[in-house]
């Protein structure tokens, strides 16, 4: 299976939240205080806006829609447009070293998509990228998305695959930019889908996929592999100085 990392699995979490949680993971992965982690997870209702420019504009309700929703929007340090992200949409953020001939970019890009139309296979759905979007789509329909961000060679953010969240959310964006393709979900191609399945379909391609082998973690279990790992760095230097 080749390298051995961390699974963090989580439920429905703030998309803030997990942002801070991704940087101090990925800072960490840069030092070497962990090894390459994955989360699994889902978020509380919200858009957010990658880096490119004029993805404001392509929310297209005012706040009053979404407070009556509970949509949050957050700004993002990924690539890419705006997306939705909600209950029912299985989220993957991969924090993990790109080294050798693994430094590059698009061929990390390419694995991600890679890693939808596996999982999506496993359950029926013949999935395609497109070449002139990214993402992964079932006809002209998507139903993952990607925006990714890479820190001196040690992975962020991911991909999202749509399971069974609210398709209606997303009629409040102009998706990904894209105003002439639509957004589709498992469980509207299958009508019934199981959302554990789902999961854990997507970790074991994962695994074979990126040869990593990982072991289920805790949030506070890996904080505390930071926290010591920092506190020893710092001791460290304090002794070199004196």
């Amino acid at each position: 299976m080749g390298r051995k990392g961390y699974c963090i699995e989580l439920e429905a979490c703030s998309y803030d939240e997990i942002l801070h949680l991704q940087e101090t993971l990925n800072r960490a992965r840069q030092l070497g205080a962990i090894p390459d982690t994955l989360i699994l997870l889902e978020h509380q209702p919200c858009f957010t806006i990658g880096r490119k420019k004029g993805s404001s504009n392509h929310l297209l309700v005012n706040q009053k829609v979404l407070d009556e929703q509970h949509i949050k929007v957050f700004e993002s340090n990924r690539g890419g447009d705006i997306t939705y992200h909600g209950p029912g949409q299985l989220i993957c953020y991969p924090i993990i070293g790109l080294t050798g001939v693994q430094k590059d970019v698009h061929a990390y890009a390419n694995k991600m998509e890679e890693l939808l139309i596996r999982t999506l296979a496993c359950f029926g759905i013949a999935a395609t990228r497109k070449k002139e979007y990214p993402g992964v789509w079932v006809e002209d329909q998507k139903i993952g998305a990607i925006g990714i961000a890479i820190r001196k060679w040690v992975t962020m953010h991911g991909v999202s695959l749509n399971v069974c969240p609210n398709l209606t959310h997303f009629s409040f964006i102009v998706p990904c930019g894209i105003t002439s393709l639509g957004v589709t979900s498992m469980s509207r191609i299958l009508e019934t889908v199981d959302a554990r399945a789902v999961r854990s379909q997507l970790r074991k391609q994962f695994e074979e996929l990126f040869e990593i082998q990982t072991e289920l973690v805790s949030v506070e279990r890996i904080k505390e592999m930071v926290y010591y790992a920092e506190t020893s760095m710092v001791s460290c230097s304090g002794t070199q100085s004196g």
